[in-house]
């Protein structure tokens, strides 16, 4: 089985894709989180008043900057809804998506893995069908190539772990319970909270299957392209009978 690598354009309404368009030396980049998104705005050209208004009311300024090098703001916004999006197409067609979505003079550009040339072809018609997309490079990758912790947003790593779940774990991983040896045991974790030691354990376990659960796409990406089972013993050859 191989992998692939696609970046592809497209081109629909969205806000985002709009100022690349109206300023055009502009570029954006998205990192979609779970409830808003983050963008970093960078410009050679010295920000006009009409563009500073316009990042103004996109949503809240983290950082802002201007030197030699040209203007660069990181926001958090809410402005581009991520339901019904295309995001959500990719999954359909067994694509991952690549973070971070770039918006460049009125288009989008997005990048993907798939584990099949096929699913790329299925997933550029599904486009096709209602908006303009330009397929602008696809290559065959190897596993070790990939970005993984690129590949792997928190956001759905940790998805569906309640706030229990994920105080229990992060408490086991600050106390050392999961170095070798352990630096602590459970007993001595659920003494730090105010649950009983089985309670704090059912949420551990929880979080953990959760979490391996979440990491299950990627991990089948990682290992996507090795050849052989590491943990399997090879059997030693039986020794040749010797001439009579």
């Amino acid at each position: 089985m191989g992998l692939y690598e696609a970046s592809i354009r497209v081109e629909h309404e969205c806000p985002y894709r709009e100022i690349s368009e109206r300023f055009p030396d502009l570029t954006i980049r998205e990192w979609p989180l779970t409830d808003c998104q983050v963008l970093e705005i960078t410009s050679e050209a010295t920000p006009t008043e009409e563009l500073l208004e316009e990042i103004a009311q996109i949503g809240t300024v983290l950082h802002e900057s201007a030197d030699d090098d040209g203007y660069h703001v990181v926001t958090q916004s809410c402005l581009c809804s991520l339901e019904e999006s295309i995001i959500d197409r990719f999954e359909k067609h067994n694509c991952l998506y690549q973070s971070p979505t770039i918006y460049r003079q009125g288009w989008e550009h997005y990048t993907v893995v798939a584990f099949d040339g096929e699913d790329v072809r299925e997933l550029l018609g599904d486009l096709r069908a209602d908006r303009e997309i330009e397929l602008l490079s696809k290559t065959s990758i190897s596993g070790t190539q990939i970005p993984h912790s690129i590949l792997a947003p928190a956001n759905q790593l940790f998805e569906n772990l309640t706030d229990r779940q994920l105080a229990a774990l992060q408490l086991a991983l600050e106390r050392g319970y999961y170095e070798q040896p352990r630096k602590t045991s459970l007993r001595e974790l659920a003494d730090r909270t105010a649950v009983a030691r089985s309670t704090y354990e059912e949420h551990l376990r929880k979080a953990e299957n959760k979490l391996l659960t979440n990491a299950g796409q990627f991990l089948r990406l990682v290992t996507a392209t090795s050849t052989a089972d590491p943990l399997q013993v090879e059997k030693p050859r039986q020794a040749e009978q010797t001439a009579d």
